[in-house]
């Protein structure tokens, strides 16, 4: 009434030592490469993409920096930008911290040709 079955299963473990290790590791690496693809990937070119428009902002762009301020790029530094937020009202703001660059001419959107 109590006898359970259970010894049955052991036998077919023994038998596909790593073949079953291959199956188990399969959908982990399976992950992995659905994780490169879908996040590290776009991560790293959104982080080159930034880093190169740092490197080229100069002046006359207008800036966006994370905070919301919007500029005129009025001197260029390694590390700092000022910009001009109003006539006469002038900030320095750390390069890294930009979100957009518009270079120097461009058109809104809303602009007629």
């Amino acid at each position: 009434m109590f006898a359970s079955p259970a010894y049955a299963a052991t036998g077919g473990a023994a038998s596909g030592g790593a073949a079953s290790f291959f199956v188990q590791i399969f959908p982990l690496v399976l992950i992995f490469i659905i994780f490169y693809f879908l996040l590290i990937r776009p991560q790293q070119r959104r982080i080159k993409d930034h880093q190169r428009m740092v490197a080229d902002v100069k002046m006359r762009d207008t800036a966006i920096t994370s905070g919301g301020l919007i500029g005129k790029v009025t001197r260029v530094d390694e590390h700092e930008i000022e910009l001009e937020v109003a006539q006469g009202v002038k900030v320095r703001v750390v390069k890294s911290m930009l979100s957009d660059v518009r270079p120097h001419g461009a058109k809104a959107a809303n602009d007629q040709a």
